[in-house]
């Protein structure tokens, strides 16, 4: 695990770290907008690909990876752990998803990249572009939760479905923002890499806080 967990923070800080020297230098942006643009309607970048219920979707699917949503789950989980006197468990998931959100809310005052500006944006933004937010902290959130599920599970199959299950939803988060025009799929990519990094990162410190702690057990 251990071995594992370090593998996921080494490449998804490189992967970070390349996103956003391509991106300060400008060498991303033809990649950018050929990927955003294949999500729109050939000739007419206003209006996006697929019937009109599918921007409906991805108005509700990326609202999964917003901060009202993801603080009443964060809220929900960590108030079961505590009527369940399971203070580690309660400090592990406000930390991890906590400082994720730190994390993505400086990384975006630092690189002050401006937002896609090819379409009408069709979701509200306040804040800057790179990293996407939505894609760190939904990475970050839902790992974080899988991490804690997969402890309470015997079977690799099951641990296996709770891992998928949470990396397609930080995916489908992620897609949705590109669909919706306001993010550059680069931003996306970076959010996606440094969030698996950083929940990785928490993980592994619980996952060595809990060796250390049995080691010293009687």
């Amino acid at each position: 695990m251990p071995v594992l967990l370090l593998g996921i923070i080494t490449l998804g800080v490189y992967a970070f770290i390349q996103i956003a020297d391509e991106m300060a230098e400008g060498e991303i942006r033809n990649f950018d907008e050929t990927l955003f643009l294949m999500m729109r309607v050939p000739g007419d970048p206003s209006r996006s690909i697929g019937p009109a219920w599918l921007q409906e979707t991805a108005i509700e699917v990326t609202a999964v990876g917003g901060y009202p949503l993801i603080i009443l789950t964060l809220a929900a989980v960590s108030g079961f752990f505590l009527v369940t006197r399971r203070y580690g468990a309660a400090l592990y998931v406000v930390l991890s998803v906590g400082s994720g959100a730190l994390l993505s809310y400086t990384l975006k005052k630092f690189y002050a990249r401006p937002r896609p500006d090819l379409v009408d944006h069709l979701d509200t933004v306040h804040t800057a572009s790179f990293p996407s937010g939505h894609a760190l902290v939904t990475t970050v959130a839902y790992l974080t939760l899988a991490a804690i599920v997969i402890g309470y599970l015997e079977t690799r199959r099951a641990r296996a479905y709770v891992i998928t299950v949470a990396v397609l939803v930080a995916v489908m988060v992620g897609v949705s923002r590109v669909y919706l025009g306001v993010h550059w799929p680069s931003d996306v990519a970076a959010g996606w890499a440094l969030g698996a990094a950083w929940a990785s990162f928490s993980w592994l410190v619980v996952h060595m806080l809990q060796r250390r702690k049995n080691r010293g057990s009687p």
